[in-house]
């Protein structure tokens, strides 16, 4: 069985639903295809957004999405000191906890409006080359083996990403650019729904606990541990069971669902095209290496894929000259952030409880009008200049 298109895009999360969206608006015949049956499940996701860049690729906020509209975050020291970031402090950074699954399918439904095709149950198996060119995927679908040629092939395949591999584009991890994740849904716990909160320290070697409200006494509570610093399966977990336990807040709460997976906080790749194939999102490794987010880039990321790919279409050629507009396109909006972050992460997860403590309580006592991680340091940097010497290459 033979099927062509101009664009293929494999992966319907956000980053390839978004580039199917941009290529199907621009005239590309567009092929949309995710191996599970349903579009967003399972969510493996902490669920929480920020609202600045909705706009860059056309997603409206909807109540369908938006489980909770949050007024900022707190970030919870070891020794339990607190800084909350509200809006006057960190603007449109501040956010939504959503409903991943169901904005999974809306941004799914909207690349379907914008004229792609959708198939579901469908997994690309391998990738078509031909001249030093990859010019289409083979796929299985309901039992089916298929040939898919097209023009331009858009990998958005997530965090195990084949499709990258298959490209022989170097996709390989190292422990200490993982961290693994668990979460729970705890249902009856007693939170404060205007605030995300973030618990820093050894609870959490080389990562974070998060607290994501979704409604009033429903919240996602989970870890993300540096691989490295991780010594067996079922650790991470460990750690958030006995963080839950010795905060009654959350102990009181029945869990109504588990989720577990690893989580790139490595540097985006090196390269991330070959001759007729763009890689978008976890795929291309553009996850931000201190918070775990990655939505906002694969979003970004696939509207640019999907923009190219209509070039490459439009000009009958996907040459890695014409690839390479998607390099520079994603990497001048998210690189450098990425690359500093990166060298962030690198810094935080050598720190101890005693320097956490220090940092968030220099926080509290400076007067910042922004909240950005270099505004942080330079504030710090003029009351407390000792704290932030390790990070003096940042500013």
């Amino acid at each position: 069985m033979d099927l062509e298109y101009d664009v293929v895009v494999v992966g319907a999360g956000p980053g390839g639903s978004v580039a199917a969206k941009y290529a199907a608006a621009a005239g590309c015949s567009t092929l949309l295809i995710e191996k599970r049956q349903e579009i967003g499940t399972p969510v493996r996701c902490g669920e929480g957004i920020a609202k600045r860049w909705l706009d860059d690729v056309g997603i409206e906020p909807s109540n369908k999405w938006i489980a909770c509209e949050v007024d900022g975050a707190r970030i919870i020291s070891p020794n339990g000191t607190v800084l909350t970031v509200d809006e006057t402090r960190a603007g449109n950074e501040c956010g939504y906890v959503i409903h991943r699954d169901v904005f999974d399918m809306t941004l799914a439904q909207q690349a379907a409006k914008a004229g792609a095709e959708v198939m579901v149950k469908t997994s690309a198996t391998s990738l078509i080359k031909e001249e030093g060119e990859v010019r289409g995927i083979r796929a299985r679908s309901m039992g089916k083996e298929m040939n898919i040629r097209s023009r331009v092939v858009i990998g958005a395949d997530g965090f195990e990403s084949q499709v990258g591999r298959w490209a022989g584009i170097n996709t390989n991890l190292k422990p200490k650019d993982v961290d693994s994740c668990y979460q729970y849904t705890l249902v009856g716990v007693d939170i404060d729904k205007r605030y995300t909160d973030f618990f820093i320290g050894d609870i959490a070697p080389g990562g974070y606990i998060w607290m994501f409200p979704k409604e009033n006494d429903i919240a996602n509570v989970g870890i993300g541990v540096q691989t490295s610093k991780i010594r067996g399966p079922g650790e991470a977990k460990m750690y958030l069971d006995r963080f839950i336990a010795a905060h009654p807040e959350f102990s009181k709460g029945k869990s109504i669902m588990e989720v577990a997976g690893g989580v790139s906080i490595a540097p985006p790749l090196d390269s991330t095209t070959v001759p007729g194939l763009m890689l978008v999102g976890d795929a291309a490794r553009m996850i931000d290496p201190v918070t775990g987010g990655g939505i906002y880039n694969a979003c970004v990321a696939g509207r640019v894929a999907g923009e190219v790919a209509s070039q490459a279409v439009e000009e009958k050629d996907a040459s890695q000259k014409v690839m390479d507009r998607y390099e520079k396109g994603w990497r001048d909006k998210m690189e450098e952030h990425l690359y500093r972050n990166y060298l962030m992460k690198e810094k935080i997860s050598r720190m101890d409880d005693a320097t956490f403590d220090k940092l968030v309580y220099a926080m509290t006592q400076v007067d910042m009008e922004r909240m950005t991680t270099l505004d942080i340091l330079r504030a710090i940097q003029k009351k407390y200049p000792d704290l932030v010497k390790e990070f003096e290459e940042f500013m």
